[in-house]
Formats: C-alpha cells, structure tokens, sequence
C-alpha cells in the first residue's frame, strides 16, 4: 500500500529529476534515506554508472541515523569523489525536504569539498 506521503515525494522527484541530469564531469548527487539507514550516490545518468558512493552503514552500526551520522556520510562521499577526481556536482534532493538528516548530508558533502 502507497501512502500519501510517498505519492506526494515521487512527484516531486519526477519534477526535480525532469530539471537536473548527471553527467561524468558534473555527477548528480542523489540521496535516498529510510527510518534506519542514509545512502547517497554520485552518478553519471549518460551512461548509468555510478561513481562513488556513501551511506550511513559505513560509518555506524547503529539502527537509526540522526544528523550527525548524516553529515559524516557526506564528508566520507565527498572524500571518495575527490579522490576520483570529482569537485563539483549536481544536488538531487530525491523529493525529500532540505531539513533535518539532507541538509546535514549536504553541509558534510560542503565541508569535505564538494561544490553545489
């Protein structure tokens, strides 16, 4: 059974996603959180691959995730992008509001060195 809720966040992903695209120099940052765990993902959509990635099992074993677990997945994202040689991306908020668990996850990324 679909909620509301998660009619509501699909719609507005479809609209995110019909303005943003990924590309190799400039790669989509895509996030996708659930009650236990926060991964994000840096993807080419030209030739559907990821580039690196990230999520919140890496660095705690806990049950749940709170803010900051999120904005040490975003600095360890940004590290591995750095590495790969990736400095700038394209944020891809999936539908969700800029508060709380994706904001921190985008400040970390900010902080490791990715610019958005």
């Amino acid at each position: 059974m679909v909620t509301d809720k998660v009619l509501r966040r699909n719609k507005i992903k479809k609209r995110i996603r019909a303005k943003i695209n990924g590309t190799a120099v400039l790669p989509r940052l895509s996030i996708y959180r659930s009650n236990k765990a926060v991964y994000v993902q840096l993807i080419d959509d030209n030739k559907g691959h990821t580039l690196a990635s990230a999520s919140s099992l890496e660095i705690s074993k806990e049950k749940s995730v709170n803010m900051s677990i999120a904005k040490e997945v975003g600095k360890k994202l940004a590290e591995k992008a750095l590495q790969n040689g990736i400095d700038r991306v394209v944020f891809d908020r999936n539908g969700y509001l800029y508060h709380g668990r994706v904001k921190a996850l985008a400040e970390g990324a900010r902080e490791g060195g990715l610019k958005f």
